[in-house]
């Protein structure tokens, strides 16, 4: 009986050591990962609405082209890459600004997008504009062919930005850069937060040179250099999105 006793005290014990401590909590779950090992993001993706964020006189009041051509120091012989071009708002002005020995090129997922802007560079004889149909995840540029990349009011709406900004880097020439232009609200409103858009290129070893409000209340322009060595996939870690503001 003695013994019994001893047996069920220790028994107690034991459960006892191992319960855990109520501030430890549950475990985080790891976060999702696609087949290649990139994680998704932890934060809402937009979708994609239209093939052009705003009408051409507003942007052209701004001046964004000019203000993205200046802040990304585009200059003419270079190699641009317009991510998500969309129906070609600045692809359409990045040409000329590359010049005949440059070459834009004019990249998106949906290919109807795509069609109609061939036709307009066509049109307005631009040879130096070359249509890239990528994927969500890879924006199937040339190897080490680009100077520079601009992604405009769209980054929000990348369905896989760790894959898409590794896949990116592969394309960049060294010393090659990226710029973001966006609008400072949260990912579901169609905007990203500066600090998730610095964090999620850090993440991937891209390293930020610059971030400045752009004129005409356009959003802010943010600049990244290309990674000197990119991390494996399954050591990217996701960034947290920051609390949505309270009405």
């Amino acid at each position: 009986m003695r013994f019994s006793l001893v047996l069920v005290a220790a028994m107690f014990l034991v459960a006892a050591c191992s319960r855990p401590e109520p501030s430890q909590g549950a475990p985080s779950p790891a976060p999702k990962r696609d087949a290649a090992g990139f994680p998704a993001p932890d934060r809402p993706v937009a979708g994609i609405v239209a093939s052009e964020w705003s009408n051409g006189p507003d942007r052209d009041a701004a001046d964004e082209s000019g203000q993205l051509i200046r802040g990304l120091q585009i200059e003419p012989g270079m190699h641009v890459a317009d991510i998500g071009a969309g129906s070609g708002y600045h692809t359409l002005r990045l040409s000329p600004a590359v010049g005949p020995n440059g070459v834009v090129y004019a990249e998106d997922i949906v290919e109807a997008y795509l069609s109609g802007l061939r036709r307009e560079a066509e049109r307005r004889k631009l040879p130096n504009v070359k249509i890239v149909v990528g994927t969500p995840d890879d924006p199937k540029l040339p190897a080490g062919a680009v100077d520079r990349a601009v992604l405009v009011h769209m980054y929000h709406e990348i369905e896989s930005p760790y894959a898409l900004l590794w896949n990116l880097a592969t394309a960049l020439k060294p010393g090659g850069r990226v710029a973001v232009i966006d609008l400072d609200r949260p990912t579901h409103s169609h905007g990203t937060p500066p600090a998730l858009l610095k964090c999620e290129f850090e993440a991937v070893g891209y390293r930020q040179r610059s971030t400045a409000p752009l004129e005409g209340g356009i959003g802010y322009l943010a600049v990244f250099e290309a990674p000197t060595k990119r991390p494996k996939p399954a050591d990217i870690k996701p960034c947290k999105a920051p609390p949505a503001p309270r009405s």
